[in-house]
């Protein structure tokens, strides 16, 4: 998939990795899609919970090597 922007937020717990997140998605275009790298566990509800609230969609999860990739579509 290919990402807009990309967002590093490895080492930063909750909730860095969404504040983070929501700054860079502010100046996205709507429909951009935003790709965050995060190591914080609680990132993968954080992140399904801040789509819900935002109407931003969260696209996909995944995990690997204690690292989650979250990606997001900016409404």
């Amino acid at each position: 998939m290919h990402a807009h922007q990309e967002l590093d937020t490895r080492g930063l717990n909750c909730p860095l990795p969404i504040l983070k997140a929501k700054k860079a998605l502010s100046a996205m275009a709507s429909g951009e899609i935003l790709k965050v790298v995060a190591t914080d566990p609680g990132s993968v509800r954080d992140f399904q919970a801040f789509a819900r609230q935002t109407g931003n969609e969260l696209v996909d999860q995944q995990s690997a090597d204690a690292e989650f990739v979250h990606w997001l579509r900016r409404r």
